[in-house]
């Protein structure tokens, strides 16, 4: 992550630090909006930059109007702080836009193909592969997959440990020591 964070531009690196840092789909991540950012660290989800009519639209799996909320690192605050600060935002807050107004799926390709061009080849390079970063990280990390198939924004805790299971090898092992440490307490 940290070779893509050197050789991408500004608008990549605020788009990667959405994705890596708070685990946002591609399209949430174009959305991002200093608006929702509700408290020192948490941003609020409400939309995504939609790929096929380059509009704001509702998240996936959600109603219009519903959200989710994540952490959001302090690292990730100050990006968005230090982009708005340089290149400013749109009237309704909008952080990343484009020719027609918002960045679309096509000129991140693009841009991803461009700055990436250089970098070793690596399993998950992509954006798509920075979520799984943020999944990777928080598991590792002892978060519980609860909480982060919530932020994901996934539509059942299944389709999170599915896919992230393999991050969890030791749960099993920790478990049993945090058990049997327990059943030997005093009462």
């Amino acid at each position: 992550m940290k070779k893509a964070l050197l050789v991408a531009d500004e608008d990549l690196a605020l788009e990667i630090a959405m994705m890596a840092g708070c685990g946002l789909r591609n399209g949430e991540a174009r959305a991002v909006n200093v608006n929702n950012v509700v408290a020192r660290d948490v941003y609020r989800v409400r939309e995504q930059i939609h790929s096929n009519t380059l509009k704001p639209a509702k998240l996936k799996h959600r109603k219009v109007g519903e959200f989710r909320e994540v952490p959001l690192p302090r690292s990730v605050r100050e990006t968005i702080e230090r982009y708005e600060a340089k290149l400013g935002t749109t009237n309704d807050g909008y952080l990343l836009r484009g020719p027609g107004g918002y960045f679309t799926e096509g000129m991140e390709r693009r841009r991803v193909k461009r700055f990436f061009a250089n970098l070793p080849a690596e399993e998950g390079v992509g954006m798509y592969g920075f979520r799984h970063h943020f999944a990777s990280n928080a598991l590792g990390h002892g978060i519980p997959i609860t909480d982060v198939a919530e932020w994901m924004g996934h539509k059942s805790i299944e389709e999170t440990y599915r896919t992230y299971r393999h991050l969890m090898p030791g749960s099993i092992a920790k478990a049993a020591r945090i058990l049997d440490a327990g059943l030997w307490e005093a009462d």
